[in-house]
């Protein structure tokens, strides 16, 4: 049997199919501006890619934004939030886990999760683009390089600049002003990449963080902010098997297996 996990996030969507506990398929697009167009496109190819038929899936859960509208246009059978699916999706793959740190475009999750990966704690920063890979989407775009770059360059630096306002607005003025001044990209960067994991690990500290602890997103992918967020919390984070991105739709279709299962 075959069953199906969507998330609609704030800047991508992600669809996935898993078989038996395996992932077997799944497929990432930016999203469109209505959720229910974006949970189309995305299993639209998911489902060519795969080769499958939508009939040919059991049990659908949404999640991320919108879901309730997804799951009301008849696309999922039951919608749950993402902090549950990352959560849940991060044990599934690596069953030690206790502490999920999940950066999407608009928020930053710490997802505190008990022996079975169900959620024991979790707290949420979606008041403020610092801290969250919207800032990194900023801050990439007044350097004129590329949001993986901003990661890369980073290992470069020789003297990372040190960010003193905690407002995007002012980090990219901040930013602008040591540019003029000659300050290599490389400095810059780093600094950028430390004062967001300084800000994620402040968010992570709150649930008293335990190993083994992961990394879900798109920030998880930023080198120079996952081994910065190490130091701050004296946690390794252990690397997933699958894209970390995809992590919220691959536990929505677990939690799909379950309950589809179950019923």
């Amino acid at each position: 049997m075959l069953f199906a996990g969507i998330d609609i996030g704030s800047l991508t969507a992600e669809a996935a199919i898993v078989e038996n506990g395996r992932l077997i398929a799944a497929e990432r697009i930016d999203v469109l501006p209505h959720p229910v167009d974006s949970a189309r496109a995305v299993t639209d190819r998911l489902f060519a890619t795969a080769g499958l038929r939508r009939e040919q899936i059991a049990y659908t859960v949404s999640t991320g934004y919108g879901r309730d509208q997804v799951q009301a246009a008849g696309m999922a059978q039951e919608n749950v939030s993402e902090i549950s699916c990352h959560g849940f999706g991060a044990h599934c793959l690596l069953p030690a886990a206790r502490t999920v740190v999940d950066i999407g475009g608009q928020d930053a999750k710490a997802i505190k999760l008990n022996a079975q990966g169900g959620l024991e704690d979790f707290v949420m920063n979606d008041k403020c683009a610092a801290g969250t890979g919207h800032f990194l989407e900023l801050m990439s775009r007044a350097l004129d390089i590329s949001l993986e770059d901003l990661g890369r360059i980073s290992r470069h630096a020789h003297r990372p600049i040190q960010v003193t306002s905690r407002c995007s607005v002012f980090v990219e003025t901040e930013v602008l002003h040591f540019l003029q001044r000659g300050v290599p990209k490389a400095d810059i960067a780093a600094g950028v990449n430390q004062a967001m994991a300084s800000r994620v690990a402040a968010l992570v500290r709150r649930i008293r963080p335990e190993a083994a602890l992961v990394m879900t997103g798109g920030v998880a992918k930023n080198p120079a902010v996952r081994l910065e967020l190490e130091k701050l919390l004296g946690l390794r984070v252990t690397p997933l098997e699958i894209d970390p991105q995809i992590v919220g739709a691959y536990g929505a279709a677990r939690l799909a297996e379950a309950r589809g299962v179950a019923k």
